[in-house]
C-alpha cells in the first residue's frame, strides 16, 4: 500500500504495509554523498577497485542507503506535519550492497505504537527493507518516530 494521505498518531495500525516508490541510485549520487561525508574510500569511488574487492561496480556506503531509506519513506507524505522527531534507528544491518544503477523501494510494517508521556504524542515503530530490483533486501532496520496526536485529547 502507497501512502495517499498524512497519518497521525491515531491512524497507525499495527501491521499494515507500505511501500515507497522506486528509485534508481546512481554512480553521481554515491559520489556526492562520498563528498558530503568525506567518506571517499575506493568502494564507493572506484569501479575496478570495487570490482577487485568481489562487487560489481561502486557501491554505495551502507549509511547512504539508510538515508535513502528515510528519504523515500519521507516522500511517501505520511508525515508532512504530524513528525515530531525521529527517536533513532535499532537493528540496522547492511545485508547487500547497493551497486551504482540499483533501483531500490522501501518496504515497512508498523511493528508497535505506544502513547508518550508528554501529551499529544506517541511513538510509532517501523521494521523497515530496503529492497534491489531483484526484490532482495539490502538493508534492513527499525526505526521509532516520535507523532503527534491529531487530538491532545486522545492522551
Amino acid at each position: 500500500m502507497n501512502a495517499s494521505k498524512e497519518l497521525w498518531f491515531e491512524d497507525v495500525v499495527v501491521g499494515t504495509e507500505m511501500r515507497s516508490d522506486a528509485h534508481t541510485v546512481s554512480a553521481e549520487a554515491i559520489a556526492q554523498f562520498c563528498d558530503l561525508t568525506q567518506d571517499h574510500h575506493p568502494l564507493h569511488t572506484d569501479a575496478a577497485y570495487a570490482k577487485s574487492r568481489g562487487f560489481p561496480g561502486v557501491i554505495a556506503h551502507g549509511l547512504f542507503g539508510l538515508s535513502l531509506m528515510e528519504g523515500l519513506k519521507t516522500a511517501m507524505g505520511l508525515y508532512e506535519t504530524s513528525s515530531i522527531a525521529s527517536l533513532g534507528w535499532d537493528g540496522v544491518r547492511f545485508v547487500r550492497p547497493v551497486v551504482a544503477g540499483d533501483e531500490v523501494h522501501v518496504s515497512f510494517r508498523f511493528v508497535d505504537k505506544r502513547l508518550s508521556s508528554k501529551g499529544g504524542r506517541g511513538v510509532v515503530t517501523e521494521a523497515l527493507q530496503l529492497v534491489n530490483q531483484r526484490g532482495e533486501c539490502v538493508i534492513e532496520a527499525q526505526h521509532a518516530a516520535l507523532v503527534a496526536c491529531r487530538n491532545d485529547a486522545a492522551h
